[in-house]
């Protein structure tokens, strides 16, 4: 009996060797799981469309928002850096991102602080209006993740804001937070950071912004270090939390991912991290790795070394489920450790 079967077999394979192959029959059982594997449905593949048809498609329910980070290699050239970030923007609004990232310091890094002050801007600056209109162009949401700005009170104090903008697709500042925790930083031998000797500290934290990949929290680099921020940040419904960043490779290296994954443990968002990477000038070379981390605290996206672009899909309907089965914000014991303070309405002056 098991011979007339086994020659039956047989010659099936010789008649057609390919369907009987791919139907499993001499396959054991975990092998033949393992040709079975589902190709990927269009909710998990990266689309060329243009922004506006993703978006629409987004809100039909077939896709899911794509956002787009940027890791660039800024330098005291601004014309050489607008060249390569707004390259970059358009590239991610071609694949069809709807909100792209871009790192602190995008528009320059100063080989020293008089060169950092010379090169700062006011808003209304040609840096800020090329990116309105790259905006509008593209018809993406910008986050310039840390414009040197020359505020109003430049002339008094003689120091800069480092200031993150959140631009919509029609150009307009929606958003501006001005970093809080300045880096005053110094490992012996190693690193030696002092960035309040030129940079006026941000007065408060500015309210999450709805976008169309979700309610966006913005901060800067160091502050990716108190985790107050970003329960605050949280808690008043931020379901993405950003650190552009530009970190040294000695504390990169160190502390860099591990940071942006308890962030995103933590408070059960989404963290976009961009990132300066490379060489900058003589006396700066910056750690990179740029990423994206969801909110159960995996890496879904990063770059690779040098200039160039990494992507993720936001899956709200994941987030949700995930602060439905680990409800920490609702076992938070404010009666014994009180509550992070409320924030403000975002700012753009």
């Amino acid at each position: 009996m098991y011979a007339r079967a086994w020659g039956a077999r047989l010659r099936k394979l010789i008649q057609n060797p390919l369907q009987t192959f791919l139907k499993g029959i001499f396959l054991p059982r975990p092998w033949k799981q393992f040709w079975q594997i589902k190709t990927l449905t269009p909710d998990h593949r990266l689309s060329a469309a243009p922004c506006g048809f993703r978006a629409m498609s987004a809100a039909a329910g077939s896709l899911k928002p794509l956002i787009a980070v940027c890791q660039v290699t800024s330098t005291p050239n601004r014309d050489q850096n607008v060249e390569c970030c707004s390259s970059l923007i358009r590239e991610a609004a071609q694949r069809g991102a709807c909100v792209v990232f871009l790192p602190e310091a995008f528009d320059f890094i100063g080989s020293n602080t008089e060169e950092t002050l010379h090169l700062a801007e006011p808003l209304e600056g040609d840096c800020f209006q090329h990116y309105a209109s790259l905006a509008r162009e593209c018809g993406v949401w910008l986050s310039l993740g840390g414009f040197h700005e020359r505020g109003s009170n430049w002339e008094s104090t003689g120091r800069i804001y480092n200031c993150h903008l959140l631009l919509d697709p029609k150009g307009t500042l929606v958003a501006a937070y001005r970093k809080t925790h300045l880096c005053d930083v110094e490992l012996e031998g190693r690193v030696s950071m002092k960035e309040s000797a030129f940079t006026n500290p941000g007065s408060e934290i500015v309210s999450p912004v709805s976008t169309p990949a979700g309610k966006v929290g913005l901060a800067i680099c160091y502050d990716l270090r108190f985790p107050e921020m970003s329960l605050a940040l949280a808690q008043d419904g931020a379901e993405i939390l950003t650190y552009p960043s530009a970190f040294t490779v000695t504390t990169g290296s160190a502390h860099w991912e591990v940071l942006l994954r308890a962030r995103a443990i933590e408070t059960q968002c989404y963290v976009v991290a961009a990132a300066q990477t490379g060489k900058n000038h003589e006396r700066r070379t910056s750690y990179g790795h740029s990423m994206i981390v969801d909110p159960w605290g995996s890496v879904i996206a990063q770059c690779q070394e040098g200039t160039g672009l990494c992507y993720a899909e936001i899956d709200l309907a994941y987030l949700r489920r995930i602060r439905q089965e680990i409800p920490v914000f609702s076992h938070r014991r404010t009666d014994l450790y009180g509550q992070v303070a409320s924030l403000k309405s975002p700012t753009t002056s």
